[in-house]
């Protein structure tokens, strides 16, 4: 009998299937107690990649990053060891404590609530650190409310406390107070929906996306399509959300096509008629007009394509025209002298209407019927120049050198020597930039120093360290909305040579955070597109311009991110003296694919850029005045809008 039971209890053993993790656990753990953590935290993502479903996993990688002051990682892992394991109470109140950290106080405050119902006193603490302001918040916009401040700020504030609260019907109640004191601020209908669906109004929820889906702001209706259902909305969600949004014209314009397109005329007429009489639109009573004429009400349908006709939207008026059969208005003719123009008159107009692009085009159709006019080939260089393309200018720069005039010479010559790094085949760039915020009170030191080789390809390979930090000492690895890493970043990389303004680049390397002395590896990549029009703060004479710059970034370190920029600045530079100056207005948009609250935001106000005659030319001193507004509040700790105002100093070298 022992012999049987031996045997059997052996089988089983036999047969229970190999931990798969094993491995990977073991060396984390041994890698762990020899601290050395990379290693260890290499080994439970291993073993999690291959036991996803073991909470233990992560909530030991979470552990693992909290010793490298990874909190925004452990803060992931913690979350995830929570929903695998819900009864592991100290994994919930550490999420809890990084949410709080991490300015999620709804998420925190929720967790803290639970667990303080278990007898928890850490718990029941903690809670009331986060309810009691919260709830005395709520109490002092409501009094404001009840004297007198019956604004959409007082109102939003109130509502975006009490949803961090778990007072949702009280939130719902001030969204829709908002909501209905400035209906163009289309992105509270998505607050709307977010309440609603948690008090279950579910067909309300439904109309406010729907509204939101169709309004004029691209990022509200983006953000609402992604929560809308696969299938078509119904007439009847159409309809509550023309009610909750009845200024909305391409909401009720879809709906009045849907209601024609499910045979239901007479309404659609109905709601064509709206449309053209209180909002004016001529899309409208275009397809009013035709459904009029197709019944033979010829005089009621002219008078809208009257109408039409009159209105300045010309596509509108040629659809008309053609069903008419009216001839349609023939392109106005061109004019013949524009066209005789010389290459070079037209590079003047074009450079004098700001069109580089065709001033460029222009000055290489005289360059090709006259080789030997220097002035065309000096011009060609600051064209090239100007469109970012220093390769091209050098060339043309190096060429002008031979001119017989000596003025045109002397300024190709030291235009050439500017730019003769551009040429070499090895050269040091770098840049630096440290700028004061008023809004974080802290001062920021970016800067760059790279080794750059040509390659007689069109790529640049090169190396080089980068600076990401702070007076506060801020571990931006947690927030990154404090606008610093934290870290120098050493790394290798290979970029494109500039293509009509386009830049593409990768590099991979090591971030080592100068407060921990860690470092962990990092990678990034993007392209980035630059354009320019005007007069620069380097020109010989004062003037408008305006230049643009996209960036479409990749960062490991936070998630996988992938972010985009684009700043744009529009401004007057002031006729050069002993000072030179510009006054600018600046937008600045930022999104990213991870819809992070910090990463999505809007941006502008006025500014000025100064460079004082001691100045070397790529040195200058900025001050701006921003207003900003935050385009995703789900867990944002900021207030929806921002004011800041920054001083900095831009520096560039070549060598």
């Amino acid at each position: 009998m022992r012999l049987f039971l031996f045997l059997w209890v052996g089988a089983l053993a036999w047969a229970q299937p190999p931990d798969p993790a094993y491995e990977p656990l073991a060396r984390a753990y041994a890698a762990l107690k020899a601290k050395d953590y990379d290693a260890a935290i290499a080994g439970f993502q291993a073993a999690g990649a291959l036991a996803p479903d073991r909470a233990s996993i992560h909530k030991d990688l979470a552990y693992t990053y909290l010793k490298i002051g990874e909190n925004g990682l452990a803060l992931r892992e913690f979350g995830a060891a929570m929903r695998l394991n819900t009864s592991d109470e100290q994994v919930a109140m550490e999420f809890a404590f990084l949410s709080y950290e991490n300015k999620d106080e709804a998420m925190a405050r929720r967790i803290f609530d639970r667990i303080r119902k278990t007898g928890n006193a850490t718990a029941e603490q903690a809670f009331q650190n986060i309810d009691r302001p919260l709830a005395a918040g709520i109490a002092r916009w409501q009094e404001a409310i009840h004297r007198g401040a019956d604004n959409f700020g007082s109102h939003y504030e109130l509502a975006k406390l009490a949803e961090q609260r778990d007072e949702l019907a009280l939130a719902a109640e001030h969204y829709a107070s908002a909501w209905r004191l400035e209906p163009e601020r289309r992105m509270v209908l998505l607050d709307l929906a977010r309440v609603w669906t948690g008090i279950g109004r579910t067909d309300d929820a439904m109309a406010a996306v729907l509204a939101a889906s169709r309004a004029p702001e691209p990022r509200c209706s983006e953000l609402a399509r992604e929560s809308l259902p696969e299938r078509y909305p119904y007439v009847g969600e159409f309809q509550r959300a023309v009610e909750l949004d009845s200024r909305n014209v391409a909401l009720r314009r879809e709906l009045a096509y849907l209601l024609l397109k499910l045979g239901r005329q007479p309404e659609a007429e109905s709601a064509f008629g709206k449309l053209v009489e209180q909002d004016g639109d001529l899309l409208a009573a275009t397809q009013l007009g035709f459904l009029l004429r197709a019944r033979g009400e010829q005089a009621a349908a002219q008078l809208l394509f009257d109408r039409v006709l009159a209105g300045g939207d010309e596509e509108l008026a040629n659809r008309v025209r053609a069903v008419l059969r009216v001839q349609q208005e023939a392109e106005p003719p061109s004019d013949s002298r524009t066209q005789a123009l010389k290459a070079k008159e037209m590079a003047d107009r074009s450079y004098k209407a700001g069109y580089l692009k065709d001033a460029l085009k222009y000055l290489q159709e005289a360059n090709e019927a006259d080789p030997t006019d220097y002035a065309v080939v000096l011009r060609l260089g600051w064209t090239y120049n100007m469109l970012h393309q220093d390769v091209e200018a050098y060339r043309y720069f190096g060429m002008a050198r031979q001119s017989s005039d000596p003025k045109i010479a002397a300024e190709a010559r030291k235009a050439w020597l500017n730019l003769r790094s551009v040429g070499a085949r090895v050269r040091v760039t770098g840049w630096m930039y440290p700028i004061f915020s008023t809004r974080w009170h802290d001062l920021f030191g970016y800067g760059q120093v790279r080794l750059e080789l040509r390659t007689g390809l069109p790529l640049v390979l090169y190396s080089g360290v980068r600076l990401v930090g702070d007076t506060r000492l801020t571990i931006g690895a947690v927030s990154p909305v404090a606008l610093s890493e934290s870290s120098v970043i050493l790394a290798g990389g290979v970029r494109s040579l500039p293509w009509h303004g386009v830049t593409g680049w990768f590099e991979a390397g090591s971030a080592v955070g100068y407060m921990s002395g860690h470092a962990l590896p990092d990678y990034r990549g993007g392209v980035s597109m630059a354009r320019g029009w005007g007069h620069s703060i380097a020109a010989e004479t004062g003037g408008w311009f305006t230049d643009t710059t996209l960036d479409g970034v990749f960062v490991s370190r936070f998630g996988d991110d992938l972010l985009a920029y684009s700043h744009t600045r529009v401004g007057y530079t002031l006729a050069p003296g002993g000072v030179r100056a510009q006054v600018v207005w600046t937008g600045n948009l930022t999104v990213d694919n991870q819809r992070q609250y910090w990463a999505n935001f809007v941006e502008t106000g006025p500014g000025i850029r100064i460079r004082a005659g001691w100045m070397p030319p790529p040195m200058y001193i900025g001050v701006d005045a921003m207003r900003g507004a935050f385009l995703i509040h789900d867990g944002n700790p900021e207030r929806p809008n921002f004011n800041d105002v920054r001083m900095g100093i831009w520096y560039a070298f070549v060598h």
